[in-house]
């Protein structure tokens, strides 16, 4: 048996913390050197863009009157102890499993953080085409998705351990 295969997926939580920072940092950035709704051209199809998301993905229940403050930081508080908890019990050698909870943990608790700060998720990366507008996110944002769609090619690329005892 490798060390590796030896240790818990808690090894993984360097990411999570290098997510997290990088997430922190961008946050901060964009809220001091820019104005609210200020827009900034990078790309044809992108732009720096700051905005507060009082609600959770796609802006989903932004003008729900402040009670989904809490409750989407209740999720992210549950979901976060849930995905610490798995990657204690998953051995470290399971890379895409430990790397996704990672990623997810990373975001939940970046979304979190601003949430308790500022009671809203400050949102800069803005991408577009023409008249057509993707919402804005941020750092946090991306690694909920790239987690969630590691969780969804490691359930169609691992081999089934039932039909491999069968």
């Amino acid at each position: 048996m490798t060390q590796t295969s030896q240790k818990s997926g808690l090894v993984w939580l360097w990411l999570s913390l290098l997510l997290f920072a990088v997430d922190y940092v961008t946050k901060a950035v964009v809220d001091a050197k820019m104005d609210l709704y200020q827009s900034i051209d990078i790309l044809p199809i992108f732009n720096l863009t700051y905005m507060h998301n009082y609600g959770a993905a796609f802006s989903f229940l932004s003008d729900a009157g402040g009670w989904q403050r809490y409750f989407l930081s209740t999720i992210a508080v549950v979901i976060s102890v849930l995905l610490v908890h798995w990657l204690r019990k998953l051995p470290a050698s399971n890379w895409k499993l430990c790397l996704a909870y990672s990623m997810v943990l990373a975001g939940a608790i970046g979304n979190l953080v601003d949430r308790l700060i500022h009671g809203y998720v400050i949102d800069f990366l803005h991408f577009y085409y023409q008249d057509w507008h993707y919402p804005a996110f941020n750092v946090a944002d991306m690694a909920i998705v790239g987690g969630a769609l590691l969780l969804i090619f490691d359930a169609f690329t691992s081999e089934n351990k039932q039909e491999k005892t069968s």
